[in-house]
């Protein structure tokens, strides 16, 4: 019969003392923690490099500057206008890309094996902070990318401050080089030993992780949806119903319209669909139209897309839009109705919603 963990510990007694025992009994009760937090990782990375490379493929419909185009509109603390930024700078964008999906591959493999754990716990947190920045407003029956961020921010800390005092490749080096248990950056970078601290020192330093994780977690929660110090809200940014921002709208000397549009809320799963155009008069009265035959029937230079990933362009019903797109578009000389007197610009889409903006010239 195989001896059980606390009969090789109690084996172990004459050499240990009790707070190595503990200490030993910790590490293994967070295995389950440390391996599955990596392959979460290293399961990102692998997805992009090995099983779905076509995510890394900037030609492809499942590149990933699609999917963080959907983030833009809601991210926090300026992510949005560093996503902006990248969007319009290609070789950026690919290699940030690139490194970020390698740095999960390379984090996730170090949990996983217990090398330099607190190192790779520490670039875990900084990887959940990000995520739930940039993707935590999203999910269309709860905030799934916020959960899942939450968590590994938790985790993260929790390796952080225990380490990988079992099983680990941190322990292994210790074994054929028992010089590193007197060097501070290995003890503070790895998982084999506990931190070089006092019980005090390390007791104000796990309060202080707490307190940040707990403050992060609840107060990006309260932000999001509330139901901590406020009622329960859909956020700032709806995740589940399109929303169409217009602006610099004018009338050009033609007898067309140009306008910039912005998807900026709503599932990343569905397209928007605008599927009529109108100009209004000071009394909010149609006075010239497009119906979604004319808007479908727009050619694709007429959508000046500020990004060229998810875009406006004319779709089956109309106008379609993926969510994050943002484009300056030009409607022709409407076919019926007259341009005389419009004050607004209105769009309908496929919901029955409305938006507008007023015209900023006027014949």
């Amino acid at each position: 019969m195989h001896a059980t963990t606390l009969d090789r510990i109690a084996e172990q007694a004459p050499t240990m003392t009790e707070a190595q025992r503990n200490w030993r009994i910790a590490a293994i009760a967070l295995l389950s923690i440390r391996v599955i937090q990596g392959f979460i990782y290293w399961g990102g990375g692998s997805r992009r490099f090995i099983y779905a490379p076509s995510k890394l493929d900037p030609s492809a419909q499942s590149w990933m500057a699609n999917k963080f185009q959907t983030a833009m509109p809601g991210a926090l603390l300026g992510t949005d206008h560093l996503i902006s930024f990248m969007l319009t700078h290609f070789y950026l964008l690919y290699a940030g890309v690139i490194l970020f999906s390698a740095a999960e591959l390379i984090v996730g493999a170090m949990l996983m094996t217990g090398l330099l754990t607190r190192l790779a716990a520490l670039f875990s947190m900084g990887f959940s902070v990000l995520l739930m920045l940039m993707f935590g407003w999203q999910g269309a029956t709860c905030i799934d990318e916020w959960t899942m961020a939450a968590c590994n921010l938790a985790m993260g800390a929790s390796l952080l401050l225990a380490g990988s005092g079992a099983y680990s490749l941190d322990n292994v080096l210790l074994q054929r080089n028992p010089a590193l248990a007197g060097k501070r950056w290995f003890r503070w970078a790895s998982g084999s030993l506990p931190l070089p601290q006092t019980d005090g020192g390390f007791r104000t330093l796990a309060l202080a992780v707490l307190a940040f994780v707990v403050i992060f977690d609840v107060g990006t929660y309260n932000y999001y949806r509330g139901s901590v110090v406020t009622p329960f809200h859909s956020g700032p940014v709806s995740p589940t119903k399109h929303h169409l921002a217009l602006s610099r709208a004018e009338l050009l000397p033609d007898g067309g319209v140009r306008f910039h549009v912005y998807l900026d809320a709503g599932t990343p799963e569905a397209a928007a669909h605008v599927v009529a155009a109108d100009l209004l008069n000071s009394e909010k009265h149609s006075v010239a139209d497009w119906n979604a035959a004319q808007l479908s029937e727009l050619p694709k230079t007429d959508f000046a897309n500020d990004y060229a990933y998810n875009k406006f362009e004319p779709g089956p019903f109309g106008i379609r839009a993926k969510m994050g797109a943002a484009a300056t578009v030009t409607l022709p000389v409407p076919a019926s109705g007259t341009i005389a007197g419009a004050r607004y610009v209105q769009l309908t889409d496929v919901d029955g919603q409305t938006f507008s903006a007023t015209l900023g010239s006027n014949p």
